[in-house]
């Protein structure tokens, strides 16, 4: 299962990252956190992907990030998309859309997003 250690050994690296300074990125880039974003809401928003997975579900191919900004998650879903260039496990982007929920969980479909050099 070398897929599945290597998405743990991703999570462990960006979890070792100080909250309090990806928080602090975000409040600098202008950015609300994730934990105070409210369902169907527009929002900016700024951090660290954490895992990037390509899935396949009733004939629609999607590719889903989840963003971590030290406050909480969101899954980042780009529907019809296989891949796309520079967006990986650890690299730092800004995301805006209106946030929603999936199965519990805070999602932004179609993300307009921003990669950090």
């Amino acid at each position: 299962m070398p897929g599945l250690v290597s998405r743990a050994l991703e999570r462990f690296s960006t979890d070792n990252r100080d909250a309090a300074e990806l928080r602090d990125d975000a409040a600098r880039s202008g950015c609300c956190h994730i934990v105070d974003a409210a369902p169907r809401e527009k929002v900016v928003i700024h951090g660290v992907l954490r895992s990037v997975t390509q899935r396949c579900a009733d004939d629609v191919t999607t590719l889903e990030a989840e963003l971590y900004d030290g406050s909480d998650s969101v899954t980042l879903v780009w529907l019809g998309r296989r891949r796309i260039t520079g967006v990986a496990a650890g690299r730092s982007l800004t995301a805006r859309g209106r946030i929603g929920t999936k199965a519990g969980r805070k999602v932004l479909f179609n993300p307009v997003y921003e990669l950090d050099a």
